[in-house]
């Protein structure tokens, strides 16, 4: 069934749940024809207020609204913001839940509004029985381009969705990115099976920040440049690396020559509980500099970070556009610097072939595979566990698993053969992995083209996204003059107390929770 809401004031209830007194662009357009019922991909430049095109309809719409999210730390950080705009009826399902936790919100599903949920989350059968006998007005898809497999964060349990919006009684959807190129847009709609999305397409250039490129011959001089202008500017700073060694490395470095410096690191190898604390502490100034993989940002919405730097520089031009747009969303100058020695091209390239399997490995897999079925035995239903037995980085498990799927070779954990099928699929499978493989290489090629390029960088960056881009406030770029002698960012202003971590870790997990005494 779909929920219209008709005659209904959005400026007047935009100032009654959120104390702003105008939509930013794009916002209004999406949330009237999400009201009306329709359903609706939205890509919007980071920073733009995304989540305001769901959180609002959630409020004035009876029902409930599903969102999915692909990042624990993310799902926390937005239920801690609306529980502070008073918004209670709403909840995260994640990992760090208990048993009794998921069980207590399980049995009141019907008293809240606004639920957040991992993609992997709605492959539970329990949870979905549970949810197949709510009233859902609004199925929303956070970071839409994971779904994509031209994506360049592409997530196979994304490309389960339209299986579970079936079964959900088919509610109106709301797809949101912030990088999607017409080709994402296009798989995004066919793979939801919503050939008929409205699209709200806005450009993604961000006039605030300043493109900065320098070329550097090694390492040393790469650090040279970190100290130098870390110890000069005062303000939020990310780095990004390509491998978590060089991350702990460069922190170790940074935090010993900046002491006056908090500098932590972040990677997907850490603890999830550090993390998260870590992440915290970074939004609330409690640290300076985050030394990062690309782990560390997807939904971060801190305002005032000032400096995006690139230790090494991503895949593709799509990366680049998301990590940097975490720079400047309060609209102050703010800065883009990508370090680059041409030894780094290396270094994507070696990424590239580990995210795909081999030809060598995929026969692997499929002998490896054929033993287990002979033996009656299962995968194993863990993914980390299974990449393990076939001798597979994770990423290409779930690569693979997903194509297994699809070829009707793996169901859940249980093996099907049937010869003839097998043969079509290995064919098949090697035809893909050699076709990623090129357009992996070719957006590579292009990022590596744009570093290069002695033109405008804003105007090359962004001519595969747009044809137009809006005029700086600020300084352009780095080939059109600016210099970092003449920057003079706005300094953080650090208003903090010390706490405990526990404390810490209790405003995470209970954010409404404000009985506790002054201290």
């Amino acid at each position: 069934m779909i929920c219209m809401v008709v005659n209904i004031d959005l400026e007047k209830q935009l100032r009654k749940y959120f104390k702003l007194t105008t939509f930013r662009p794009g916002q209004k357009e999406i949330i009237q024809d999400v009201l009306d019922g329709k359903d609706v991909l939205g890509v919007l430049p980071t920073g733009s207020g995304k989540s305001l095109c769901y959180q609002l309809p959630a409020r004035v719409m009876d029902g409930l609204t599903i969102v999915v999210s692909p990042l624990i730390s993310l799902m926390m950080d937005q239920v801690k913001q609306l529980k502070a705009r008073q918004f209670k009826d709403v909840v995260a399902i994640n990992s760090f839940m208990t048993y009794e936790e998921k069980q207590s919100v399980f049995c009141q599903l019907h008293l809240y509004k606004l639920i957040y949920v991992s993609p992997e989350q709605l492959q539970q059968r329990e949870f979905i029985s549970l949810l197949q006998k709510q009233n859902i007005s609004l199925f929303v898809i956070d970071e839409a381009h994971c779904i994509s497999q031209w994506g360049h964060e592409f997530r196979p349990d994304y490309s389960r969705l339209d299986a579970i919006i079936d079964r959900l009684n088919d509610p109106p959807v709301l797809a949101l990115s912030a990088t999607a190129t017409e080709d994402v847009q296009e798989d995004i709609a066919i793979s939801l099976n919503r050939p008929h999305m409205v699209k709200h397409v806005y450009p993604t250039d961000r006039n605030n920040i300043t493109f900065c490129i320098k070329q550097v011959n090694d390492d040393q001089e790469k650090m040279h440049i970190l100290k130098n202008i870390l110890s000069k500017y005062k303000v939020p700073v990310i780095i990004y690396f390509s491998s978590r060694q060089a991350t702990e490395k460069v922190t170790r470095i940074l935090a010993s020559s900046l002491p006056d410096k908090s500098i932590a690191s972040y990677h997907g190898g850490m603890d999830q509980m550090e993390r998260t604390v870590i992440q915290q502490q970074f939004m609330n100034d409690q640290i300076d500099v985050i030394c990062s993989t690309s782990a560390f940002g997807m939904g971060i919405d801190k305002p005032n970070i000032r400096l995006v730097i690139h230790y090494h520089f991503p895949l593709q031009l799509e990366d680049y556009i998301q990590e940097v747009g975490r720079a400047g969303r309060d609209g102050k100058s703010s800065v883009s610097l990508l370090l680059y020695a041409k030894k780094d091209e290396a270094i994507p390239l070696s990424l590239i072939h580990k995210q795909l399997p081999t030809t060598d490995e995929l026969l692997t897999v499929f002998n490896k595979l054929y033993q287990l079925y002979q033996r009656q035995s299962s995968i194993p239903k863990k993914e980390e566990d299974a990449a393990a037995l076939f001798d597979l980085e994770e990423i290409q498990w779930r690569f693979l698993h997903f194509q297994l799927e699809c070829h009707g070779i793996l169901r859940d954990t249980s093996i099907v053969y049937h010869a003839r099928n097998w043969e079509k699929a290995y064919d098949s499978l090697c035809n893909l992995i050699e076709q990623r493989l090129n357009i992996k290489k070719s957006k590579l090629h292009d990022i590596i083209r744009w570093i290069n390029d002695t033109e405008c960088l804003r105007k090359q960056l962004y001519r595969k996204f747009q044809n137009t881009y809006s005029k700086p406030i600020f300084s352009c770029c780095s080939n059109c003059g600016f210099n970092f002698a003449e920057w003079q960012p706005d300094s953080a202003n650090k208003t903090y107390k010390q706490e405990t971590w526990q404390r810490r870790l209790k405003h995470i997990f209970h954010p409404g929770d404000h009985n506790e005494k002054a201290e």
